[in-house]
């Protein structure tokens, strides 16, 4: 019965999605640092067995 109902107008909603959207097109091309270091840290563990796997 307490509840607050919050109108958020059609523009407002356009105006999240394109944000949400340019966030995930920049994160597709500037990935965030820990994701970065991630990758980075697996091809070096990748290249140090010089292919020498069993």
């Amino acid at each position: 019965m307490g509840e607050v109902i919050q109108f958020v107008s059609r523009s407002e909603r356009e105006r999240e999605r394109l944000i949400r959207e340019a966030r995930a097109i920049y994160d597709s091309i500037f990935p965030p640092a820990d994701l970065a270091s991630e990758q980075q840290a697996g091809a070096g563990a990748r290249r140090s067995d010089g292919g020498n796997r069993p």
